[in-house]
């Protein structure tokens, strides 16, 4: 999907993008544009392409075609401004390393990878600590917190980071309703900052009331725009198939499962 590109650069540009695992398309001919200042839930069934397309936006896998631009440029040149926070099973928690020596990783990007980190770089790293409620533990080692700790530890960091576009690849899985609550409360912080949140998120059910846009996808871009538009029956069953159980008959869809 090729895209006309608006005279204000957007945070985020995403062209013809098409993503291949041993020659099986993961994501086909996807092109969007994402106005600043939302709060994006990213949506779709198993194996639909969601964490790929964050992953291929960041160059940490190939893409066999399309473009990503950041502000209008490629992400190269504006790590800076993207902060990204991963699956928590993807990390190493057994790392021997403290909670705020991982928030303060997100200042290396300001710092350069050659210069020690010092009181400034403390002061913001514990500011966010703060921020998530985790200035009690910013001295344990990671290895003992909670899987919802974990999390809050990873947003920390990309507080700590002060980027202006925002990946999130499930942030709310394995948490407690305490952390999740926590969590939708600071991407409402960041949006009312002015700053641009993507959001890999599985619990349909929450989805009008986080996000004010959100994209369906699976494989193939399935639609994109504002939640209030775009997350109707219709839709859903277009994406979700015979996987898919809804309450309702009519646009207003509460979900009751997936499948």
């Amino acid at each position: 999907m090729r895209l006309m590109k608006s005279a204000k650069q957007a945070p985020l540009t995403i062209d013809n993008l098409t993503v291949a695992y041993q020659n099986k398309p993961v994501l086909r001919d996807i092109g969007f544009e994402i106005p600043e200042g939302k709060l994006i839930g990213i949506v779709g069934p198993n194996g639909a392409g969601k964490s790929t397309l964050i992953k291929a936006a960041l160059g940490l896998i190939p893409r066999v075609t399309g473009s990503v631009s950041i502000y209008g440029k490629p992400y190269t040149g504006q790590r800076k401004l993207v902060g990204y926070v991963p699956q928590r099973e993807s990390v190493d928690w057994d790392f021997p390393i403290s909670a705020l020596d991982v928030v303060m990783m997100g200042r290396y990007g300001h710092l350069g990878w050659f210069k020690r980190p010092g009181a400034k770089e403390r002061h913001i790293a514990m500011e966010s600590l703060e921020k998530v409620g985790m200035t009690d533990f910013a001295e344990r080692q990671i290895s003992q917190l909670s899987g919802g700790q974990q999390q809050r530890i990873f947003l920390a960091r990309a507080l700590a980071q002060d980027a202006m576009l925002y990946f999130m690849d499930e942030p709310f899985v394995g948490v407690d309703a305490a952390t999740e609550k926590a969590i939708i409360t600071l991407l409402n912080e960041l949006k009312k900052q002015g700053k641009t949140v993507l959001v890999v998120h599985h619990d349909l059910a929450t989805v009008k009331e986080y996000f004010d846009w959100v994209m369906l996808l699976n494989v193939q871009l399935m639609g994109i725009g504002p939640t209030s538009e775009i997350f109707t029956k219709d839709n859903l069953q277009q994406t979700y198939g015979g996987r898919l159980t809804l309450l309702s008959r009519d646009d207003d869809a509460i979900i009751v499962s997936t499948r």
